[in-house]
């Protein structure tokens, strides 16, 4: 407890560090409070009954449990920062096939900054239209006994507008946001949004849980045996994101004048998981999609036949969302990390792997063992991503399921080991230990 207590006290001792952390907790402040601001002309009271049945135990639930409730109090910031992420999804798969994507990627820093401006338009063409689905297909048709939660003197297209305007611009404020907190602040911003609208629930799904045992209606076994598991996943999530194998790179020892180069063995870390959460959240913000463009046709008996095909908790849900993961894990690795890259970068420095020739060779060879680590690390990933459907089918409320288990817990998990990293990152550069006796992350350095 001392160690930590003394890490802490050095956080706050390093002026720079303790500025960026107090800048992302008051940006993470503004963005819970957004969550709670109403869209303007909507009867709350009537709004807070309508949605209590709308976000039970479905996929506007588990939308909800991103935006942090957001999306339960129709607030300016309901539809999150899942657009953005949307946006990012669409450009980054057009990196891998468009020309004109790949030469941008190839152009440097202005490249970069053409891919970032056209991600931020995409974010607001795909907000607005999300917005569209939600305040025409969601809010306008709610009712409570009767009475609409949009009063019936604004039900026009006056409301339709304006809310259309401030649901977009609530995303596009959330997105500068998390840009800043990422250039000024520490961690992600985009992850840390997410993350804080998880841990945002935290207490009420807890709460409900214990009302539900006191009132006689869980079976106390089966609690146990979910905690129990509990425990069991969130191991297995840490040994994914931290997990690595390591490949031996032999330097050839060169003699320039009287000094001696090389002769030693370093290690090429290649991590089990490297896309990290990413493929779990850019997975989850496509899978919101249909769903929004079915809310377009609430009168249609076609589209409202089809719908119970993309509640979360539906086999056919379950079986795109893990091969999504699946995929995008691949992907995500393919940009993080590239094998050819690394064999150049060797063959200039005069390094090798021992028993295999330096270029074309280690390439491939460095290829084929990061393939098959991603693949039992990705369908891990999909697994209990998906894990929350199956255990809401023994009882367990929607809330508690989605929180302990799956894409929010992968989400906590990888967004606070990030994060911690970071923070790790600038102790270490001004001598301080940090959160671990080593002076490291185990696995993260």
């Amino acid at each position: 407890m001392g160690k930590i207590q003394d890490t802490f006290r050095n956080i706050f001792k390093i002026h720079e560090l303790r500025q960026r952390i107090l800048y992302t907790l008051g940006l993470l402040v503004i963005v819970r409070v957004g969550a709670h601001i109403t869209l303007p002309g909507i009867d709350s009271y009537l709004l807070s009954e309508a949605m209590a049945n709308k976000t039970s135990n479905n996929l506007f639930g588990l939308y909800d449990l991103f935006v942090g409730g957001a999306f339960r109090n129709a607030a300016v910031f309901a539809l999150g920062i899942m657009p953005y992420i949307s946006s990012s999804i669409v450009i980054q798969l057009a990196g891998a096939v468009v020309p004109y994507f790949q030469k941008l990627q190839k152009e440097g820093e202005e490249g970069r900054k053409k891919i970032t401006q056209l991600t931020r338009y995409g974010t607001v063409l795909i907000s607005a239209f999300q917005a569209l689905g939600i305040v025409t297909g969601v809010l306008l048709p709610l009712k409570v006994n009767g009475a609409p939660v949009v009063p019936a003197e604004i039900h026009g297209i006056g409301f339709v507008i304006s809310s259309v305007l401030i649901l977009t611009a609530g995303t596009i404020f959330m997105m500068w946001m998390g840009e800043q907190i990422t250039d000024k602040g520490i961690g992600n911003g985009i992850s840390l949004i997410i993350f804080i609208g998880i841990i945002n629930r935290l207490p009420f799904a807890i709460l409900d849980e214990i009302r539900l045992i006191d009132a006689g209606t869980r079976n106390i076994v089966i609690e146990i045996v979910i905690l129990a598991l509990l425990v069991l996943i969130i191991a297995g999530i840490v040994l994914v994101t931290e997990g690595t194998r390591r490949i031996p790179v032999q330097y050839a020892k060169r003699v320039v004048g009287r000094k001696v180069y090389g002769g030693v063995t370093q290690y090429i870390p290649l991590k089990v998981n490297t896309a990290g959460v990413m493929p779990i959240i850019f997975a989850q913000a496509i899978m919101f999609l249909p769903n929004t463009v079915l809310s377009f046709f609430p009168d249609s008996e076609f589209i409202q036949s089809i719908m119970p095909y993309f509640q979360y908790t539906s086999f056919t849900y379950s079986f795109i969302y893990a091969i999504m993961i699946v995929f995008f894990t691949y992907f995500y690795t393919a940009i993080a990390f590239n094998p050819q890259e690394v064999a150049d970068t060797m063959k200039k420095q005069g390094g090798f792997i021992p028993g295999i020739r330096p270029g074309k060779q280690t390439s491939e060879f460095i290829d084929n063992i990061l393939t098959k680590i991603t693949l039992p690390g990705s369908i891990f990933l999909a697994i209990v991503a998906i894990l929350p459907a199956f255990i809401s089918r023994f009882g367990i409320s929607g809330s508690f399921a989605s929180f302990f288990g799956g894409t929010s817990l992968l989400i906590i998990v990888g967004v606070a080991l990030d994060t911690l990293q970071q923070i790790e990152s600038h102790l270490l550069m001004r001598h301080y230990d940090g959160f671990m006796k080593s002076g490291k992350v185990k696995g993260r350095r």
